[in-house]
């Protein structure tokens, strides 16, 4: 049975909606992160193996950034008119959404095999990583269809009130993974082509549960086969919202580009590799907090559509003071054991070694973040588009990329791309923050 968001306490309710989230992504990233680990260990602790598989990020970040403009652009609209008690147009969104998923990954998949070798030399590939880089993305793109679905639809599950079940949907797929990476790379012995190969199987074992689940009869708002086709209208209006969610993964794309380019100008493969262990960690801590603005979306625009305003103003509240908690003590934590977490990665005593100062300056000020959040949310799930976009081009290509190039050449050094992130992190989340408080919560008081 589906939940009701328009009562009980606002606080308990995304919390019931976000604790599974945050499972469900920690379990998600460890598709990746598994992959990094087991890499980062291979060749005798050698680190060029993960530094090429680094090198895949941002194509692999650039097709996700995709998935959220066709899929997580369609889940406000669809809790909103699910609020207002649109179901028929609710389950239209949904199948609208599906058929924008597949046309594009066919699309992508073929661009991918076209592209790679430039692509992956613009991004700062030597010769040596892009043999790895491209094994890793070769078998990678057969598998397109299944990851962009898998992060696309996903949030319709929970959007319905089961987050458990979307929690499941990952679970599945990453435990698979978790037992294939090994059996692909060290026992077949196919490297970084079998890291791929087993997150390609386990993604489409996760898509097929998660299909299961939107077809059945006895789901509140059912993906059908009618609905899946493309409506101008709902296009425009998913891609319109959805476009937020593409620009903060595809600036993403775009940041991990320029560093990777600056870093192996200024400091060589090593650093590059650094870069990787560097996201990694970031993806690792940033998930309670993705978790928690995920889990109020869905509630937020729910009671947004039953015009029940004052709920939708305490979950902002509650998003603000939890992810400045969380953000603060993950930011104590980085700075006190540096050299753990990049030990989880790679044995490289040169990597580790010059990975310590990296993530001290890296991880600074990082409950800025949790501002940016608050903030991004709130814009996306009330409908703001304009707000919610340009808050992530101003992070991400108006500051972060800029600096990434300005201040390694400015007597920094490799040291200037680290210290981007959190000047980027300070300015644009308190900025984007200041104006949601000023604008769109302001209006929900009238």
């Amino acid at each position: 049975m589906q939940k009701d968001f328009s009562k009980g306490s606002v606080g308990k309710i995304i919390l019931s909606q976000a604790i599974p989230l945050m499972l469900a992504q920690l379990i998600q990233l460890l598709y990746n992160v598994i992959d990094r680990i087991y890499i980062g260990h291979m060749n005798d602790s050698d680190s060029a193996a993960l530094t090429g598989v680094g090198l895949t990020f941002p194509i692999i970040t650039f097709i996700i950034a995709f998935a959220a403009l066709f899929g997580m652009g369609g889940v406000p609209l669809f809790s909103i008119a699910n609020g207002a008690g649109k179901k028929a147009e609710a389950e239209r969104i949904l199948g609208n959404s599906c058929s924008l998923i597949v046309g594009g990954s066919v699309v992508l998949m073929i661009l991918g095999y076209i592209f790679c070798k430039p692509i992956l030399y613009f991004l700062g590939a030597s010769d040596i990583s892009y043999e790895y880089a491209s094994s890793y993305l070769r078998v990678y793109f057969i598998g397109i269809t299944f990851a962009m679905l898998n992060t696309g639809l996903n949030g319709y599950i929970s959007a319905q009130g089961f987050p458990k079940t979307g929690m499941l949907t990952v679970m599945i797929g990453a435990v698979a993974n978790t037992i294939l990476d090994p059996v692909f790379i060290f026992l077949f012995d196919l490297g970084v082509s079998g890291a791929a190969a087993a997150t390609v199987i386990s993604q489409s074992i996760s898509t097929v549960w998660m299909i299961a689940f939107l077809v059945k009869k006895t789901t509140p708002l059912r993906l059908k086969l009618e609905n899946i086709r493309l409506n101008i209208d709902l296009t425009k209006r998913i891609c319109k919202l959805g476009a937020s969610n593409f620009v903060m993964q595809g600036t993403t794309c775009l940041v991990q580009a320029a560093c990777n380019s600056t870093l192996q100008n200024f400091g060589g493969d090593i650093y590059v590799g650094i870069m990787t262990v560097l996201n990694s960690i970031r993806d690792i801590f940033m998930l309670p907090v993705s978790g928690l603005v995920s889990g109020a979306q869905p509630v937020m625009s729910y009671n947004y559509g039953a015009k029940l305003y004052e709920r939708v103003k305490k979950a902002i509240r509650f998003n603000t003071l939890v992810g400045m908690i969380y953000t603060t003590a993950a930011w104590l934590t980085v700075f006190i054991l540096p050299s753990f977490f990049f030990k989880i990665f790679s044995d490289d005593v040169s990597l580790v070694d010059s990975g310590v100062s990296a993530i001290r300056i890296y991880f600074f000020g990082f409950v800025f973040m949790s501002f940016q959040f608050a903030g991004q949310s709130t814009f996306q799930a009330l409908g703001d588009a304009k707000h919610a976009i340009f808050f992530s081009l101003l992070r991400k290509v108006i500051i972060v990329i800029p600096l990434t190039f300005i201040l390694p050449r400015l007597g920094m050094g490799v040291n200037g791309v680290f210290a981007a992130e959190p000047i980027s992190n300070a300015v644009g989340g308190i900025a984007c923050y200041v104006t949601m408080r000023k604008t769109i919560y302001r209006k929900l008081d009238k």
